[in-house]
Order: C-alpha cells, then structure tokens, then sequence
C-alpha cells in the first residue's frame, strides 16, 4: 500500500487526458478533423509519458525519493496504452478501417515503419513488465528494457517526420530526450547532485 496515492494520482492524471481529448471531438471543439488531431495527441501523449518514465531514475538519484522509481513502470504501461491507442485511432480516423490502404501509406510515408519498429518495442516491455517475467529473464530483463532508448530515438525521429514543416516543437522535444540520454551515461550520473545532501 505503499505510496498508494501517488500511483492512484499518476493513474488519474495519465487516464484523464484520452476521455477529455475524445470528449472535445464529440462537441466539435477540435476543428474539422477531429480524428487526426486525437491521432497526433495520443501520439505526442506516448512521446511526453515516455520522457516521464525515463526521468524518474535521475529524479530519484537527484532527490532520494524512491516513490519516483514506485510508479516508473506504471508510467511505462500507461506509455504503451497510450501508443495502442495513437494506433487505433489511426486505423480508424486516418484508414478507415481500410487495409488495402495500409500498403499504400507505408510506400508514401515511411515514419509510419518507424511507428511501428517503436510499437513493437514498447510491445516486448510491456508484456515482461511483470515480475515473472524479470525473475524468468535475469539480466537479459535489464537489457530488454533498454529499448526504451530505442524508442525514444524512433519517437523523436517518427515525430520529426510528422512535424518537419515546423521544427520549433519538435526541438524542444529531442533537446529533452538528448539531455535524458545523457543523464543515462555513468560519467554524467556518478555526478548527479543529492538535493539536501551536505
């Protein structure tokens, strides 16, 4: 029952926003193409609770706190929700539910592949999230989970591909990702401060 309100409060916060998006399409608030708009905001949304779940590890090394690390693989299943849902709305608003269409896009828009390599990875850590699956893996468990970098790098460049008309956005984003990857390097997290330490 440990810092139970904190993972209740990550599950609200994380679990609002999908309802809400879908709730403004419903009233017309999301302009005239309400579809794509909720495709690129669960999509952005996976990037974002991504970033989330990456920073907790330097969180918890800056502060001490180990209720950062408690909801980190929360975090992380609520970052694959999020991407099933970005592909589902996609099938349904962009495709129509049309899969002779599928072949089509992938030939005129190839960061749909790197959607998917991204996909497929969040897959594989989403289904050995659970304990046994890290008891049944040992060390290859930490390895596996190291996609999360992976997925950032196709994230980012996926997103790029989306945006590339305009690249203010997109920048604040990969400087973020640039900084949490090299947070991960030991040289740069042996060096991460304590706050309160004296």
């Amino acid at each position: 029952m440990r810092y139970l309100w904190w993972r209740l409060s990550v599950f609200l916060l994380a679990g609002v926003w999908p309802f809400w998006w879908v709730y403004q399409a419903w009233i017309f608030a999301l302009g005239p193409d309400p579809g794509k708009v909720l495709v690129d905001r669960l999509g952005l949304g996976t990037l974002v609770l991504l970033m989330v779940t990456l920073a907790m590890t330097p969180l918890q090394k800056l502060t001490g706190w180990p209720g950062w690390i408690s909801v980190r693989r929360q975090l992380g299943l609520w970052c694959f929700a999020y991407v099933v849902m970005h592909l589902a709305a996609y099938l349904f608003f962009v495709l129509g539910l049309d899969w002779g269409q599928l072949g089509v896009e992938l030939r005129k828009r190839p960061y749909i592949i790197v959607g998917a390599l991204g996909f497929v990875c969040l897959l594989l850590m989403a289904v050995t999230s659970n304990r046994f699956s890290q008891r049944r893996l040992g060390r290859r468990w930490k390895v596996l989970h190291r996609l999360a970098y992976v997925v950032l790098g196709l994230g980012l460049l996926h997103f790029l591909w989306v945006v590339r008309a305009d690249l203010k956005e997109w920048a604040v984003y990969a400087v973020v990702g640039a900084l949490l990857m090299l947070l991960r390097f030991p040289a740069v997290a042996s060096h991460i401060p304590r706050l309160g330490r004296r």
